[in-house]
């Protein structure tokens, strides 16, 4: 129950965290992209910020495995650290090359942020929702 809790917490932090960074950036005129797309995708055209969502609540598990173990300020520290660098690391080297999308220094400091945030939002999700210390 759990792991289950830590996908739902994942999906939740990529809607809410992830996206209102996304949204911030989108704002300040930093990406040409608007958070919380919902242009369909493929192969099952379903919106892309729910396959986005649905990713980040797989990511949800392992990171939630990772930090689970620590309490205070390093918990916070963790679940940033993490939340940044491993997303951050298959999106820059899998998922955007696979893609063509390109990757370069300001692509790599935003995808640190923006999952920073999301692995923040695991750790609000887990604790404010599901009460798990």
């Amino acid at each position: 129950m759990l792991w289950l809790k830590a996908f739902i917490a994942g999906f939740i932090a990529t809607i809410v965290f992830h996206q209102g960074v996304v949204g911030l950036f989108w704002l300040m005129g930093a990406i040409p992209n608007a958070p919380w797309n919902m242009s369909a995708v493929p192969p099952l055209g379903v919106p892309q910020v729910i396959s986005l969502a649905f990713f980040g609540g797989l990511w949800g598990v392992p990171v939630w495995w990772l930090i689970r173990r620590w309490h205070g300020a390093m918990l916070w520290l963790s679940a940033l650290v993490a939340g940044a660098v491993g997303p951050t690391a298959v999106a820059m080297l899998v998922v955007f090359p696979l893609k063509g999308l390109a990757v370069g220094l300001t692509t790599v400091v935003g995808g640190l942020i923006v999952n920073g945030a999301w692995g923040i939002g695991v750790v609000c999700v887990m604790r404010w929702l599901f009460k798990v210390r």
